[in-house]
């Protein structure tokens, strides 16, 4: 009877592996909520370390998240990631030299449960820090099961060659 009840615990102890239950820290059950909450997560100063978990929180696990851009050679680049290609690839980073990213400027579209947020953004290293980065999250969220989940982001980051509409600058 024992090996049956430690197996039991053993194998007891994987059923919630690779979810999230951790409480939200974000108010899901709105839009605002949902793009406040992205914001926060992965702002921080060099050395801390984000709320990975939080992050999960406010995705659907089938999010993607997306990075239009160039590459080192001034190639233009397209990088598609799920939620965990995103956590290993930017933790490093944002631990290494610290990361504030703040919305400057937002315009929202919804139809039915479907939402779309074009969030324009200003990015620091430091929290008072000069601006390094500027561009626009497309957010893409749906309204299911009570609460705003977080089901797409592409991002852009402003160049010489591809300023900021003034629309988006206008919270």
């Amino acid at each position: 009877m024992k090996p049956f009840f430690f197996l039991f615990l053993f194998l007891a102890g994987f059923q919630g592996f690779g979810q999230t239950t951790v409480a939200p820290a974000y108010d899901v059950s709105t839009v605002d909520g949902i793009v406040k909450g992205l914001y926060q997560v992965i702002s921080g100063p060099a050395g801390y370390r984000r709320d990975w978990n939080q992050m999960r929180n406010l995705f659907r696990s089938e999010a993607r998240l997306n990075s239009i851009g160039v590459d080192r050679e001034g190639k233009p680049r397209f990088l598609s990631m799920a939620i965990e290609d995103y956590i290993r690839n930017a933790a490093p980073n944002f631990e290494q030299n610290g990361f504030f990213e703040q919305e400057i400027g937002r315009v929202t579209e919804q139809y039915g449960d479907m939402v779309h947020v074009f969030s324009t953004y200003e990015s620091r290293r430091e929290e008072k820090g000069e601006v390094f980065s500027r561009g626009i999250n497309s957010i893409q969220l749906v309204k299911k099961d009570g609460r705003c989940w977080s089901v797409n982001i592409m991002w852009n980051s402003e160049t010489k060659e591809n300023p900021i509409p003034e629309k988006y600058l206008k919270k």
